[in-house]
């Protein structure tokens, strides 16, 4: 279906090109009719985003499509502020075969010599800016996942041989071996004991454009995996993922803090340590109070975090923030107050420190 419209508009003589779209609309009449209607209803609840053909036609795209690698192509999103969305590795290396531009009525994303690794989502929509602030708007939007098929490459690659995946009991997780062709069959093993890991389409399942995906993800789960893909030549491995499970509450910051004394002398050093033990993929920002803050009183901040083992499988965060003061004077004397937040919230803690 997604071949139809070039494909019946090709024998046509190339003087006619232009008018035919236009006038003739018996055999593609559907799709011709809904590029009006999209034209003429300020494009509402309808896709904005199309694929540039053959001889300046256009089609409107499907959910997915699927091309060969080395495969160039040309989308254009109608409107004169476009957004867009696509593969984050393309902007992380730069890739000077990637091309964005806003024209006056479109905006225009051109990917040339693609390969297996550019298989992923392409979306687009307009901004509604007032001053500096600008939002999405939700009724031109145009999405599509498209396969760049390579059969020496049936998992879309990735920059590293080994990914680590946490298994958080509140959310699925996500095995992100996707597959540069469609119809290629994916199964998942574990690597010791070796087996592999049944997809029962209810607790385990594989979402072609996401991966395998835990629904409910327990200790259980835990180890290291690859999946395996077929399709009509060799089997291809993908890389390995170690799940590690994770079990911290939900909510703002476990927090704590602690002087490296309580009681400091004159000319002493002194540092604050404040503490959070939390999921290994949630950031944690700090800020700081304190009795010199005021006064601009020099103070030495360094954060850092690290992942620790608990053992039985259980991973967690720690991230430290470090307040140091040098030479000690009355000044510095008071409360240290550290202040730590996540998505979920903030968490105030305080210590006292006094001069002798």
């Amino acid at each position: 279906v997604i071949g139809q419209p070039a494909k019946s508009k090709r024998p046509k003589e190339p003087g006619e090109n232009k008018i035919k779209p236009v006038n003739k609309k018996v055999k593609p009449k559907t799709p011709k009719m809904k590029e009006r209607e999209s034209a003429d209803s300020s494009l509402k609840s309808q896709s904005i985003l199309t694929q540039v053909m053959d001889k300046g036609h256009f089609q409107k795209l499907a959910a997915t499509l699927s091309l060969s690698a080395g495969q160039s192509i040309e989308l254009r999103c109608k409107g004169s502020n476009v957004t867009w969305n696509y593969p984050s590795y393309l902007d992380t290396f730069k890739d000077s075969r990637l091309s964005i531009k806003q024209l006056d009525r479109y905006g225009q994303l051109i990917l040339a010599n693609s390969t297996a690794a550019d298989t992923g989502e392409y979306s687009c929509w307009l901004q509604l800016c007032n001053g500096n602030k600008c939002r999405k708007d939700e009724t031109k939007t145009g999405s599509t996942y498209i396969f760049f098929t390579d059969k020496e490459e049936l998992f879309v690659p990735t920059p590293s041989y080994f990914e680590i995946v946490y298994l958080n009991p509140d959310k699925p997780a996500v095995i992100p071996c996707r597959v540069t062709t469609p119809s290629a069959k994916v199964t998942l093993h574990r690597e010791f004991p070796a087996e592999e890991i049944e997809t029962d389409g209810t607790d385990i399942i594989y979402d072609v454009k996401k991966g395998f995906v835990y629904q409910h993800p327990t200790s259980d789960h835990k180890g290291i995996v690859y999946c395996k893909a077929e399709s009509q030549g060799a089997p291809q491995i993908s890389i390995k993922y170690h799940l590690l499970y994770v079990e911290v509450p939900k909510g703002p910051p476990s927090t704590t803090i602690a002087a490296s004394s309580n009681r400091a002398e004159v000319s002493d050093s002194v540092h604050v340590i404040c503490t959070v033990l939390g999921e290994p993929d949630v950031d944690v920002n700090f800020r700081w109070q304190y009795p010199g803050q005021e006064s601009e009183r020099p103070a030495i901040i360094q954060n850092f975090w690290r992942l620790i083992n608990r053992g039985t499988g259980h991973t967690t965060r720690i991230s430290k923030s470090i307040l140091l003061v040098e030479d000690f004077e009355a000044r510095d004397a008071g409360n240290y107050i550290c202040i730590a937040q996540n998505l979920q919230g903030e968490t105030t803690v305080a210590t006292n420190v006094e001069l002798n």
